[in-house]
């Protein structure tokens, strides 16, 4: 039996389907903004087309499909979510508002703040208060609610977001809420912040639930829609779909916490960096995934990627724990353009999947980072994806050339800027994540891999005075891979805010061992596999006003009281991060965490390459390096195990594309990746 794996980009829609003895069969279609699952369908055809079969027989003989979207990110970031309407704690409207007093960039004066996905007419108070310990200050108002629902009726929203005062103490409110609305308003789609975010600090609380109430509807017809198509296409399978935190979950899931979903794309790629790192013999990696729009950046350390619980995502504040991934607007989309100063800027702006770089032939003009390459020679125009597709290299020409009429320089060196420009803002993104977090990038290896990436890795690497770049044989797809490399997850977390010192054993004990119920009732009735359960608290000294999360694996809970083993863990997490604890200081245990995690089947071992020699290049092409020179050309699936590589050369497959510069050497690796040695700058 198959898994395939599917990835919906900006620009392509990538798959890998691995069969019983890990062999893997790659694809690529065109993404299908109006409708992403056009072109799932579309690739799944080209999947069965290169399997030999048709796309009944391939679903027939699958048995799971993980699945990636950027569904819910682009409904957010380009504000294209659904009317929603707010119902809160009567005079608190303005909390999604007034955020947290403060500015992303607090000193920049002309910064204008966010706009909210909820308007102010739209956002109702309801009589009603439950206070901070959990008592009801003042039972919900049934008048003010049915005004308030008749009201949003009124405006003819579809979706409706609840998040009531201290809710994460007691949500019978936000309940009963919910009731009533789905009763007043049978279609629309209803988020609770009870249920979305149970936990302390009123804005993150909003404004996660908004979220959720503003992508769920776009989210969750996009799925349904797909779920069809797949059944009509034959196909009888789970379907699990990647979330933020880099586990997967079932469909209707997914629709239920929509927000969990706003990072699924990048997510499959840090999965698949993780397991990547048990294959290449190195914990330490900084992925790094350039596709058709933008790059996603995130680190691996000791084979494992950190988890954020606050993030923000076109200006909004998604509060749930996600992968801690930095995304910049540089990909092979990316558009160069010279502003009034006559400086060359590459990004954020893409020419996207439609109409594309103008080497597509699809009436872009813009110059873009795909164009530039060509110009330079590192892509051949007759051999794109496979021979699927020729690029027009006089389209590329022609935009170029309008980008170095601005420069005021030839075309070449115009393609050479935007391809060191791109280069720079990339290494700028490493940076980001690794030595700003007081990382030293050096002792990590680059994985490199999305469909842009290859040509980029080692100049970027250089930059950073990495020695080390890897590329996947699945480099191209590599997200799609990845999901394949995923578990069940659900997390559950609670506030329970109180002195360490005091906090009774028992009920903290109780409250562990519910939320581990709870996520174990999350797992779908027919999964039968092993369960893990990880334990976490966000705890803070006393006087502080941040948290700090902390790993509990480990913890004896048989114990009389684990409580002194927790706030161990506490000074020594607080160490790790800032150089010192304060043991004389009060902690305040602030949120309980659990992961439950079902455990899918491993993916089947990479089989190794084949015993061959070491092939030769497939041709020689010019290509531009400072200079024009004739470097050889290897094609990727030809290459032999221990096989050397040395630069200039170019490593092609179907999908990707690798540029080796002077002074680098690729060494082939059993399973066919390519592991190179990077010269010095």
């Amino acid at each position: 039996m198959l898994r395939i794996g599917i990835d919906v980009g900006g620009t392509f829609t990538d798959l890998v389907a691995i069969d019983e003895k890990g062999g893997s069969t790659i694809a690529k279609s065109a993404s299908t903004p109006s409708d992403p699952s056009i072109g799932v369908i579309d690739g799944l055809t080209r999947l069965a087309e290169m399997m030999s079969t048709d796309l009944a027989g391939l679903l027939k003989s699958t048995d799971r499909i993980v699945h990636g979207t950027t569904v819910a990110t682009n409904a957010l970031l380009e504000r294209k979510g659904a009317k929603v309407g707010l119902l809160t704690t009567e005079g608190h409207r303005d909390v999604i508002e007034m955020r947290e007093g403060l500015k992303d960039d607090r000193y920049n004066l002309r910064m204008p703040a966010p706009e909210p996905l909820v308007p102010r007419a739209l956002r109702l108070g309801v009589k009603e208060r439950m206070r901070a310990d959990g008592k009801v200050g003042q039972a919900l108002d049934r008048i003010s609610l049915d005004r308030a629902v008749a009201a949003l009726k009124k405006e003819g929203v579809e979706s409706v977001a609840v998040c009531y005062l201290h809710a994460y103490r007691d949500p019978r409110h936000e309940k009963a809420t919910g009731k009533a609305v789905r009763k007043a308003m049978p279609k629309a789609y209803v988020s609770l912040s009870s249920e979305v975010f149970p936990q302390i600090k009123e804005f993150q609380r909003v404004s996660t639930t908004v979220v959720n109430a503003y992508v769920g509807p776009i989210l969750s017809r996009y799925l349904t829609q797909l779920e069809k198509r797949l059944k009509d296409a034959g196909y009888a399978g789970p379907v699990l779909i990647i979330q933020s935190h880099g586990g997967v979950t079932p469909i209707d899931e997914a629709i239920r916490l929509a927000a969990g979903s706003v990072l699924s794309g990048p997510a499959g790629g840090v999965a698949g960096s993780r397991h990547a790192a048990s294959l290449v013999g190195s914990g330490d990696l900084i992925p790094f995934d350039m596709g058709g729009t933008s790059t996603d950046i995130s680190l691996i350390v000791n084979g494992e990627a950190s988890l954020a619980p606050d993030r923000a995502v076109g200006g909004q504040r998604v509060a749930l724990n996600s992968l801690d991934i930095v995304s910049l607007g540089a990909g092979g989309g990316s558009i160069g353009r010279v502003d009034a100063g006559g400086l060359l800027y590459v990004g954020p702006e893409s020419a996207g999947a439609q109409p594309g770089p103008a080497c597509y032939g699809r009436g872009g003009i813009a110059a873009t980072v795909t164009d530039a390459n060509l110009v330079l020679g590192y892509l051949d125009a007759d051999n794109f994806l496979g021979g699927r597709s020729k690029l027009d290299v006089a389209a590329a020409n022609a935009a170029l050339d309008r980008l170095a009429n601005d420069l005021k320089v030839d075309r070449v060196a115009a393609a050479a800027g935007v391809h060191r420009v791109v280069n720079t803002n990339m290494a700028e993104g490493i940076r980001l994540v690794s030595v700003r977090r007081g990382v030293d990038p050096r002792r990590f290896a680059l994985l490199s891999f999305g469909g842009a990436a290859g040509l980029h890795a080692t100049d970027v690497a250089r930059q950073l005075d990495l020695t080390r770049v890897i590329v996947p044989r699945v480099a191209a797809v590599l997200s799609a891979w990845g999901m394949l490399a995923t578990d069940l997850r659900y997390e559950v977390a609670r506030t329970h805010i109180g002195d360490a010192k005091q906090l009774s054993p028992k009920a903290l004990k109780d409250l562990y061992a519910e939320m581990a119920a709870e996520g174990r009732s999350r797992l779908p009735a027919s999964f039968d596999g092993p369960i893990r359960i990880h334990y976490g608290a966000d705890m803070r000294y006393g006087e502080q006003i941040f948290e700090v999360a902390v790993p509990l694996d480990g913890v004896d809970w048989t114990k009389d009281d684990p409580m002194p083993d927790i706030v161990e863990r506490f000074h020594q997490r607080h160490t790790e991060l800032y150089t010192y604890a304060l043991r004389d200081q009060e902690v305040v245990l602030v949120n309980a965490r659990v992961a439950v995690v079902g455990v899918l089947p491993e993916l089947p071992k990479e089989p190794s390459l084949p015993d061959r020699a070491p092939a030769a290049p497939a041709m020689r092409r010019r290509i531009h390096l400072g200079e024009w020179i004739d470097a050889p050309v290897y094609d990727f699936d030809a290459l032999a195990a221990g096989q050397a590589i040395d630069g200039p050369a170019i490593v092609e497959s179907a999908t990707t594309t690798v540029l080796l510069q002077r002074g680098d050497r690729a060494i082939v690796t059993r399973e066919g990746w390519l592991d190179i040695a990077v010269a010095a700058r």
